[in-house]
């Protein structure tokens, strides 16, 4: 019996969301187009999840400038290209009131997501973060929209304090606790990068924790005897390819010279082997 979309994507979720525990830790790459996608399948990955810097980026803009009907159009689209599950970076839900957060999490589902993420960041300069009980409710709505149906999405709340310089370990980790409680199933503070730090978070949840790959992070062996359960490298992977193809620009414009070809037949091969 062939099984309908519905079952396909519930199944799906559900073994995204096994994977946080069969997988110590779950090595969640970012790709940031269809093209991406399928190399960093061909590549044994097990999932993937979008990333809305290294999406807007193709765009010609920078992070926070794409739209939610943009950001679920192009997740659906890498969702769609691959049978590994995907989760959306889905920003702070596009919106302020929890009831439109959770409008975009059920446009979602029928998607072909297995989840997706929602971040405590306004967006604003002027308050950077929300403060911890209209984050929570609108990490309540979204649980609700991402469980409440036939099918499920796995929702990952992320506390976003350390990317706008507000080092405060306990603030992250009552948000994350308040997440957890809100019906979270993944909890992720971006930033972190102290052992001591993502210790004190592992041991303060119940959920699975995803750790965003920084500078001085430590390495996914060390993560792994923390207790992480996921890790993540955001944009990287997108501006790695770009910085190579400003440094190929750069040589060809400077010096007249292709020594660039031969990353270039690297990456050839590997389209191929990705794409046929």
């Amino acid at each position: 019996m062939t099984e309908s979309p519905t079952t396909t994507t519930a199944a799906k979720a559900q073994h995204f969301l096994d994977l946080h525990r069969s997988e110590r830790p779950l090595l969640l790459p970012n790709p940031w187009d269809v093209g991406s996608a399928l190399l960093l399948t061909t590549l044994g990955f097990s999932a993937l999840a979008t990333t809305s810097s290294g999406f807007a980026a193709t765009l010609g803009r920078s992070d926070g400038q794409v739209t939610g009907e943009e950001a679920l159009a192009h997740a659906a689209a890498i969702a769609a290209a691959t049978d590994v599950p995907v989760s959306a970076d889905f920003e702070n839900g596009f919106a302020d009131v929890p009831a439109a957060v959770a409008a975009l999490i059920s446009a979602a589902i029928d998607s072909g997501l297995a989840g997706c993420s929602v971040e405590d960041a306004t967006g604003r300069d002027d308050e950077p973060i929300y403060d911890l009980a209209a984050a929570t409710d609108r990490i309540a709505a979204a649980a609700e929209a991402a469980h409440s149906g036939p099918t499920r999405l796995v929702l990952t709340a992320r506390a976003e304090n350390y990317l706008y310089e507000r080092t405060d370990l306990a603030d992250t980790i009552a948000r994350l606790q308040a997440y957890q409680e809100a019906g979270a199933d993944v909890l992720y503070a971006p930033g972190l990068i102290s052992a001591d730090d993502i210790r004190a978070v592992v041991t303060s949840v119940d959920r699975p924790v995803n750790v965003l790959a920084f500078p001085g992070t430590p390495p996914v062996a060390e993560l792994a005897e923390l207790g992480v359960s996921r890790v993540s490298i955001g944009g990287s992977f997108a501006f790695a390819a770009l910085g190579a193809a400003a440094e190929a620009a750069a040589e060809f414009r400077d010096h007249g010279t292709y020594g660039f070809l031969g990353l270039a037949r690297r990456g050839s091969k590997a389209a191929r082997n990705a794409f046929s």
